[in-house]
């Protein structure tokens, strides 16, 4: 969500130019941005296949966020958050999935750059079932098999929560999940808040909801390592554009943070976004959105390449046979062949 944390940085009265300085659906007709994947170890060489390039399979939306891979319907899912729609793409054609996907307030919200009412992280569970991360209507659900939805988490303590925004299960089906102001209509100023902080929490299997730590000022992006023993949580935020990772201890709960990675230097070059979405691959590299595209951590934190999308990139997800990864670059979604494999494959 790069586009609408820049927002905090734009003058109110242009606030009403929001349209002309994102172009909002009219990207559909714009020329691709350019693309290239740069390696910056031999590790990482040997991630991706010497003739990789980075396809692009849809455009034309406002700003794609979630991408999920169904591995039992062998189909991709992403939210399109201010269009207040999950699509569904497969075999290169794209549809409705879910709509309304996270807000079904009575005042209108959405359609331009700038308003986040609809889903942001998807993610399917092990019985396949979708979970949403649901910005407007502040929580996260999952939709069941015969298609009614279920409340996950919606508050802490009797505070609403502020909007959900990104998750990762761990293999116990307990529930990790970042909790920024971004879907609010001020953010971080709304007067709607109430917890008065944002936080990483864990929604235990049992339905209890526990806060981690409110130490991040924009928590985001999320995911374990393959042997669930690390988790690791992005920062969106211009003043502290990290990654930190937490040891997880046996009852879920975590450690003592360090910061895993620093991308202030990619902030300073001016590349395009934060520290965003992110997933792990069966070695435990992590492949994480940030200021320029896709970055690839070891899991010590040397940065081994880029994937350069040219735009504002949100979240990425392995799919197909795990292999191939998918990724939300601002009004598209585009895909690498890899020679490695999601975790979970």
């Amino acid at each position: 969500m790069y586009w609408t944390r820049c927002l905090l940085l734009i003058p109110i009265a242009a606030l009403a130019a929001l349209p002309t300085l994102f172009g909002g659906d009219k990207k559909k007709e714009d020329p691709l941005p350019p693309r290239k994947i740069v390696s910056l170890d031999p590790r990482f060489d040997k991630l991706l296949p010497k003739n990789a390039v980075v396809e692009t399979i849809a455009r034309g939306f406002i700003w794609t966020e979630g991408v999920a891979w169904s591995k039992d319907g062998k189909f991709l899912v992403f939210s399109d958050i201010p269009h207040n729609v999950v699509h569904k793409w497969q075999d290169g054609k794209v549809s409705e999935f879910v709509k309304p996907s996270g807000y079904t307030g009575k005042e209108p919200r959405g359609g331009k750059p700038g308003d986040e009412p609809g889903s942001n992280g998807l993610l399917f569970d092990a019985e396949g079932r979708l979970t949403l991360c649901e910005h407007g209507d502040r929580r996260v659900t999952r939709i069941e098999k015969n298609g009614t939805k279920t409340v996950l988490a919606d508050s802490y303590l009797g505070k609403k929560l502020n909007s959900p925004n990104d998750l990762v299960y761990h293999s116990n089906g307990d529930l990790y999940f970042t909790d920024p102001p971004y879907g609010r209509p001020k953010w971080e100023k709304d007067p709607s808040l109430e917890l008065g902080f944002f936080g990483v929490f864990l929604r235990k299997k049992d339905g209890k909801l526990i806060l981690l730590t409110k130490e991040m000022t924009r928590p985001n992006g999320i995911a374990l390592s393959p042997d669930e023993k690390t988790l690791y949580v992005a920062n969106s935020d211009f003043a502290a554009p990290i990654w930190k990772s937490f040891p997880v201890k046996d009852d879920g709960t975590l450690g003592e943070s360090k910061v895993l990675v620093d991308g202030m230097k990619w902030v300073k070059d001016k590349r395009p976004g934060l520290p965003d979405g992110m997933k792990i691959d069966t070695a435990g590299n992590i492949w994480a959105t940030g200021p320029g595209g896709v970055w690839v951590f070891a899991p010590d934190g040397t940065v081994l390449g880029n994937i350069d999308t040219g735009t504002n990139t949100a979240n990425v997800s392995f799919g197909d046979d795990g292999s191939t990864l998918y990724i939300a670059a601002n009004h598209d979604i585009c895909r690498v062949k890899t020679t490695t494999k999601g975790k979970g494959y």
